[in-house]
């Protein structure tokens, strides 16, 4: 008789720490997602964290004891250590503006910073806070650090914030992060290869909004699809990601930063005030060329602009200006042409200096979920089969790494 090899996966666990913050009432969600994929999750929580959900309701969700204090573990005395030996991946959801600096300075005065010190294994953090916290300078320093130390991000998002404002520093759905955790640890189609890791890249994204009064104004349809993909690809091949966006509505891609912007003026400041340390910008959006030189204070009446003259003023070449700002950036355009695609995207390329520009029929980009681009470069021009765009979106960040290589 033959013996039969069983051929189960092996059992799952997450360690699944919980800082202080409003958003750990989402907490209780996210454990129960994983308990019904039968996945093994202990739970850690901060002092600050059992005054926003009680250990009791994680204890009951989970079937396992909740781990709190350093010094009165429910097991073993070397928790900070033992606890995360054997786990597939630490998670911290909320991860909140102190946790991240106490994370960035190396700290173990609590179980839970001491188990993320002492880990041997991925640890991914969901951040949530208040937008100002999350912009502030100090919290992009721990952020940019930890990212560079290999801690993945999952977003924040940008929406409304218990606080009443509204802005970027929003925890991602239970869903997402779910979601979020098996593609990175469990997925067999994540991408493991790091072409692109520890490099800081940068992508504009959408369209832009150029106000003529409170109410109107002048865009395009640009729907961020692509850029978006870029981003998303660009993460997944190891860099730190920036992802300025304009005014869409696309979900924030896993590990990725993201700045909504609306108009040309702000899209080109907030480029701009992040291209010192970059070291890739891919410029995605169709930024306008043009915005108007003089804005209503008031929505114009329908007899105001029966014969409206609108008076525009040229918006700041992001690309040109770039170049010249910070020559050291690798820079890489993209053009939208409805006709000659090959010699008026030449034209620019040569034009802005680009070592790469991609280049596509905008009556066929615009909206669409897939597409068909061509590359050019010193070396000529190269088209690609049409393709969805989170699959083209891999091709052009591969195709991106290698130049990079090549120029270094």
């Amino acid at each position: 008789m033959m013996m039969q090899v069983s051929s189960a996966a092996p059992a799952k666990r997450i360690v699944f720490g919980i800082s202080g913050g409003i958003a750990a009432y989402k907490a209780a969600e996210l454990a129960r997602l994983w308990v019904k994929k039968a996945i093994t999750i202990d739970v850690v929580m901060t002092a600050a964290a059992c005054r926003f959900i009680t250990p009791l309701t994680m204890h009951a969700l989970s079937g396992r004891p909740v781990w709190q204090d350093l010094w009165h573990a429910p097991d073993s005395s070397m928790n900070h250590i033992a606890l995360s030996r054997g786990a597939d991946a630490i998670v911290v959801a909320p991860a909140s503006a102190n946790f991240l600096a106490r994370l960035a300075q190396g700290r173990a005065d609590d179980l839970l910073s001491a188990l993320c010190l002492a880990r041997e294994c991925p640890l991914l953090v969901a951040p949530a806070m208040n937008t100002q916290m999350w912009r502030n300078p100090a919290t992009q320093r721990n952020v940019s650090l930890l990212r560079s130390d290999g801690v993945f991000f999952l977003g924040p998002d940008s929406g409304e914030l218990a606080c009443g404002e509204t802005g970027e520093g929003r925890m991602l759905t239970p869903e997402n992060i779910a979601a979020a955790v098996e593609r990175i640890i469990w997925s067999p189609d994540h991408e493991k290869s790091a072409t692109l890791k520890g490099r800081n890249v940068l992508i504009t994204a959408g369209p832009t909004f150029e106000a003529i009064d409170p109410v109107r104004g002048l865009t395009n349809r640009s729907s961020g699809k692509m850029g978006f993909a870029l981003a998303e690809a660009a993460a997944l091949a190891g860099a730190n990601v920036t992802l300025i966006a304009g005014p869409v509505h696309q979900p924030t891609p896993l590990n990725v930063m993201r700045v909504n912007v609306i108009s040309a003026s702000d899209m080109a400041d907030a480029v701009f005030a992040r291209a010192k340390g970059t070291d890739i910008f891919i410029g995605v959006a169709a930024v306008a060329d043009y915005t108007p030189t003089h804005v209503a204070d008031h929505k114009l009446k329908k007899n105001e602009i029966n014969h409206l003259d609108l008076a525009l003023t040229a918006t700041v070449d992001i690309l040109d200006e770039l170049g010249r700002r910070t020559p050291h950036v690798f820079r890489v355009g993209f053009a939208a042409e409805t006709q000659n695609i090959r010699q008026f995207g030449e034209e620019k390329r040569r034009r802005k200096q680009l070592p790469m520009l991609i280049v596509n029929q905008a009556q066929e980009a615009f909206g669409a979920d897939d597409n068909e681009v061509a590359i050019l470069d010193d070396h000529g021009f190269h088209a690609l089969p049409r393709m969805a765009k989170t699959t083209l979106a891999k091709c052009l960040i591969q195709e991106i790494a290698q130049r990079f290589e090549q120029k270094d």
